[in-house]
């Protein structure tokens, strides 16, 4: 894993000094050597900027940017088939310097042109010039495992692993994308292809762009799309037929992301996932492991006695660190810095100190990502569907006056009603679904548990009316009518919430600390396959991720792993209630919002006198604003 950087300047206003700054933005993800290429052409300028963190091919054969030819790559990620392809590519008569997979990229490039990605398992984000036609051309992953931004405006092509590079070009716009502040207020992260500014966006992942001088204006192609796996008939398969290919590919998936020039480890959680893909490593190998795991003092949020117990019984080479919650705590202020825009997940925290933890003894580390996504994790998924048979319980003749009867109860007796303190924070989205007629699992799963907070209520956040941007949480016409609606709600997951959360705060958190992690259960075989099994086989009444428990099974007792699923969190408001209530008045003043006049006054002073007052159904919001205030200060200020 590394970080690129560069650009293609048709007003040719660019300089060499100006790409090795956008380049050197990135020390963080590569610090183990850099690389610039820049070509002067009559119609622009052309740059190439590469930090390299060595992972396989430590020589200077390895360095980036390569040459092959008329062809130049920088590249960020990991090909971990390229042996295979490198063979059959020496079939063919092609011959080698080094043995790195960037070689392998180009000469497959070569001799098959786009068509060749598909020959690759990985994942990756590069760009490749052609410096006698001049044409650049940028792959991004199939999962979105690595980032891909570019910046297009005037006749500058801008494109890095991270925003932040773009803020070195001194013709690069900062103006915010205020649909882009909506997003992030309503889900707490923002949504491919946006981002926090104007002219700028993330490559969706699946995604090829290509401009040129002959074509000076970025283009974007699909080359794969899990909806295309999703639309395929569903398999006629028995329990223990699934559970057999789905163990081969991910045994393979698995020892695929093993293979490295330098120390390996794992995440241990003791959950399914992460159990699952230790297990499964562990499992004929005579050499131990490396897990690690991070210990909390507060119970609510500790899972590292359930991960020891897991090592234990693997025996992995296990590393446990209880962090003190100073330690927790400084990891607050460098999340703007990191993640380049706001971000409101604050499992992030955590995420950062297991990578420190791991960083100290591994380059590599494992992650047990989008199980959830792929084999049907979530509680949101069956609460999804118990919801849409209450709704279809509703006469529609009906739901019009229940929403209005809904809309007018006060909140006292809403909550005694529901017995739920949070009823009056989710009213507006409640009815918003019955007045919309006969809604399925998918809105609902969008509106009632993707959404944080509904449109009605950021209405009275924001001072102007704001249309949102459309994201793929509209796009479940893509999708075949006919299909389960649970397939329909992990397809939708696996564009949205995996790939602009988890990814962004898993790739952020290790690349803080100048680590790279791999995704075992994100290798494109396993989603194309569970994405064709009938749905009972992911879920079994209310039993999630029902395949992947039984395969977990085979290696770990079932006493030892059926328990009460937790999140990855910190006591984070706790702590912005008390000690860190800094933060309120170092970003929550009137002056600072007035920087940017986008909120209502009288309505950030209710949400953080609410907040203050304890009022948990205000913790996301509170947090929310903080992270934006935030980022405001880091990059706007």
């Amino acid at each position: 894993m590394c970080g690129i950087a560069g650009f293609m300047d048709f007003k040719r206003q660019s300089s060499r000094q100006m790409l090795e700054q956008c380049t050197e933005a990135l020390h963080h993800r590569g610090p183990d050597g850099f690389g610039y290429e820049f070509f002067e052409r009559d119609a622009c300028q052309v740059g190439l900027g590469h930090r390299r963190l060595s992972i396989i091919d430590l020589s200077e054969t390895g360095k980036q940017p390569m040459w092959y030819k008329q062809w130049c790559i920088t590249f960020n990620g990991e090909m971990y088939n390229y042996e295979e392809v490198k063979k059959q590519l020496q079939a063919r008569g092609h011959q080698f310097i080094g043995h790195s997979d960037t070689e392998v990229i180009l000469h497959a490039w070569e001799e098959w042109g786009v068509d060749m990605i598909h020959r690759f398992i990985g994942m990756f984000a590069f760009v490749i010039y052609n410096s006698e036609s001049g044409e650049l051309i940028a792959f991004r992953d199939r999962a979105g495992v690595k980032p891909f931004y570019y910046y297009w405006l005037d006749g500058l092509f801008l494109f890095a692993s991270e925003l932040k590079s773009f803020h070195q070009h001194p013709r690069f716009r900062k103006a915010i994308n205020v649909g882009a502040v909506h997003q992030f207020m309503q889900h707490g992260y923002i949504l491919a292809p946006q981002t926090i500014f104007q002219h700028t966006y993330k490559l969706r992942p699946g995604h090829f762009l290509i401009l040129s001088p002959a074509q000076p204006e970025p283009a974007t192609d699909v080359y794969w799309d899990v909806y295309d796996a999703y639309n395929k008939p569903k398999l006629k398969i028995s329990d223990q037929e699934a559970q057999d290919e789905v163990r081969t590919i991910l045994t393979s998936a698995c020892n695929y992301r093993m293979v490295a020039d330098v120390p390996v480890g794992v995440f241990l959680s003791g959950g399914y996932d992460s159990s699952a893909v230790t297990a499964i490593l562990q499992h004929n190998r005579t050499e131990k492991l490396n897990t690690f795991t991070i210990g909390f003092k507060e119970d609510a949020f500790n899972e590292a006695p359930y991960a020891k117990q897991v090592a234990e019984h693997l025996g992995t080479n296990h590393t446990e660190y209880y962090c003190t919650t100073k330690e927790a705590q400084d990891i607050l202020p460098t999340i703007p810095h990191f993640c380049d825009e706001p971000f409101g997940d604050s499992s992030i925290i955590p995420t950062t100190l297991v990578s420190q933890l791991a960083r100290k003894s591994v380059t590599v580390a494992l992650s047990a990502d989008a199980g959830d996504e792929t084999f049907a994790g979530y509680t949101k998924y069956p609460l999804a569907l118990e919801l849409l048979q209450k709704f279809n319980r509703v006469p529609g003749g009906l739901r019009g006056t229940a929403a209005w009867m809904i809309d007018i109860v006060p909140d006292e007796l809403l909550v005694r009603l529901s017995g739920s303190s949070a009823a009056p924070i989710k009213r507006e989205r409640f009815v918003q679904l019955l007045r919309a007629g006969v809604p399925t699992a998918c809105t609902i799963m969008d509106v009632m548990l993707s959404q944080t907070y509904s449109n009605q209520t950021l209405a009275k956040l924001f001072r102007q009316p704001i249309i949102p941007p459309s994201s793929y949480f509209g796009s479940e016409q893509l999708l075949n009518q006919s299909m389960h609606e649970l397939d329909k709600m992990l397809a939708m997951d696996y564009k949205t919430y995996m790939v602009d959360d988890i990814l962004v705060k898993v790739d952020r958190a290790a690349m803080s600390t100048s680590l790279e992690g791999r995704e075992p259960l994100l290798d494109h075989r396993i989603i194309e396959f569970a994405a064709q099994l009938p749905p009972h086989l992911k879920m079994r009444g209310s039993r999630t991720k029902h395949i992947l428990r039984e395969i977990t099974h085979e290696y770990l007792p079932a006493s030892l792993m059926e328990r009460k699923k937790m999140g990855f969190g910190v006591p984070v408001f706790d702590w912005l209630r008390n000690e860190l209530r800094h933060y309120v008045n170092d970003f929550m003043q009137p002056a600072h919002f007035e920087a940017h006049g986008l909120f209502q006054p009288s309505e950030v002073k209710h949400i953080i006198d609410r907040f203050l007052a304890g009022d948990r159904n205000y913790n996301n919001l509170f947090w929310y604003l903080l992270m934006f205030q935030m980022w405001h200060h880091k990059w706007m200020d």
